[in-house]
């Protein structure tokens, strides 16, 4: 709160005045990403069916992000956009903008928000005892507090500290968890079974043909569409600061399946079939195998956890309201004292809205697999909608709005005729089919002359020498990972 004191713009609130330095990005980039959803969902999968293949989904993450800094960030920047809604007006028109802003407000609220929220309290309960609607509306109140107050930049120092805490907390319990199963060496030959990467092609939840696409559209959506992950490098204070941020974020996103899946593969050692519910497993190992001492600084860092993720969801729910909505249908005129007080009433709102819905995903089997099956039904759309355009620049506004409203019908319609295919391959089908709609659009009616971008902003887009070598390294890092557990 006390950095943020003086956020009194728009682009103060919402970006934090374009001021945010590499080291910033990179740890509010994964402070964002892994909250309670990873430590009790990931984990869970780690204990269940998927074994460490469900860390495909941190290890794809890191080569994407490599794209995203040097083939997506520089384009955005120079447009000087807030929000991801608004490229897709410079791209095709209003009512692509408008469209994904609606989609992204009820997937924030009605499943980011709601499930880190209820898998922040299950944590809390599980552990410590704490009631779950008091755990829901005491982290929702505290993280909704300093967000409205200070927006993008009380977002991102909070990441820092509370992501800080949870990395070096969650490298704690790994070590103390492998020191109670004979070390390294004996968990990886107990349980070689679930150390691999690549599953069987009839895998119920990972199996190996999800490699090829549909793993890809999840995350290149999540790291490059996605709002709440995107305003942080939209507020880089240049190109080159963004571009190591991400990079920074990406060779960290490497380490994150050694502190998340690992714990849940040696809860299965030690509890096995005895723990009916996998969502439990790393709460468990808590309980159990952590000393007091250090319990107390979990409680602090999966507390943080929560916030961190919420703070950003929150922050970005808002400014897609404020920006994407208010300014550009309501007032188009307003002033930025205006636009921030809508901007601050609108995530109060969303705070209570996240609350009530909370308890909804503890209806679904596992957590992060319900996150990742609900995402589904926008994901596949609002990436090829992007994809597309970027590279058939005349594409019209037609097919980007025929695109974004077929895809969830077409997800929601495999999911039902096809419940034994994996969702990740319903996302490749949906998204193959909105490229195929787009495509016989722009083939029919294609714009005069292709789109392109003009410079509209004031930053310097100087690209990063050293970005470039690391991003390098973090892809070789990544096969080198995929080749030792195959």
């Amino acid at each position: 709160m006390y950095a943020s004191r003086k956020e009194d713009t728009s682009e103060d609130y919402f970006l934090a005045g374009r001021s945010l330095t590499w080291w910033l990005i990179g740890f509010s980039l994964i402070a964002s990403n892994i909250s309670t959803e990873h430590f009790i969902g990931m984990a869970g999968s780690g204990f269940g069916v998927a074994g460490l293949a469900i860390a495909s989904y941190e290890w794809i993450a890191a080569i994407s992000l490599v794209v995203v800094a040097f083939w997506l960030l520089p384009l955005f920047l120079r447009l000087g956009i807030f929000t991801m809604p608004e490229f897709l007006e410079h791209r095709y028109g209003n009512p692509a903008r408008t469209i994904m802003a609606v989609y992204l407000m009820a997937a924030y609220v009605g499943v980011a928000i709601a499930g880190v929220l209820y898998s922040g309290a299950l944590g809390l309960q599980t552990i410590f005892g704490l009631d779950m609607t008091l755990g829901i509306w005491l982290i929702g109140i505290l993280a909704g507090a300093y967000t409205v107050y200070g927006g993008l930049k009380a977002v991102v120092w909070s990441d820092l500290l509370q992501g800080g805490a949870l990395l070096i907390g969650g490298l704690g319990v790994t070590a103390i968890g492998l020191s109670r199963v004979g070390g390294l060496g004996a968990f990886l030959d107990t349980n070689a079974d679930k150390l691999h990467m690549v599953l069987p092609a009839d895998h119920p939840e990972l199996p190996w043909t999800v490699l090829l696409v549909g793993i890809w559209i999840p995350n290149f959506f999540y790291w490059g569409f996605n709002q709440f992950i995107t305003q942080r490098t939209l507020g880089a204070r240049s190109l080159a600061a963004g571009q190591r941020g991400i990079v920074f974020a990406a060779a960290l996103k490497l380490l994150i399946p050694f502190i998340v899946v690992f714990p849940g593969i040696i809860a299965f050692q030690l509890y096995g079939s005895s723990l009916e519910d996998g969502d439990q497993a790393y709460p468990m190992l808590i309980r159990d195998l952590v000393p007091g001492g250090l319990r107390g600084v979990l409680f602090a860092a999966l507390f943080g956890a929560v916030m961190s993720s919420l703070d950003s969801m929150l922050n970005s729910a808002s400014t897609l309201f404020t920006m994407d909505v208010y300014k550009r249908h309501w007032r188009p005129d307003a002033d930025p004292h205006r636009i921030v007080k809508v901007g601050r009433m609108a995530t109060a709102v969303f705070v209570v809205l996240g609350c009530l819905l909370a308890p909804f995903p503890g209806r679904f089997e596992g957590v992060y697999a319900y996150m990742q099956l609900v995402w589904g039904f926008i994901s596949p759309p609002i990436t090829a909608v992007f994809v597309f355009g970027l590279i058939f620049r005349r594409a019209p506004l037609s097919a980007a709005v025929a695109g974004l409203l077929i895809g969830p019908a077409a997800y929601g319609l495999l999911n039902w005729q096809l419940p034994q295919v994996a969702f990740l391959n319903h996302m490749a089908i949906t998204f193959g089919l909105v490229l195929a709609v787009m495509a016989g659009f722009t083939w029919a009616r294609p714009l005069p002359a292709p789109v392109r971008f003009a410079t509209t902003s004031g930053i310097d887009l100087t690209p990063s020498r050293s970005a470039r070598v690391g991003g390098v390294l973090v892809v070789i890092a990544t096969v080198l990972l995929y080749v030792v557990f195959w």
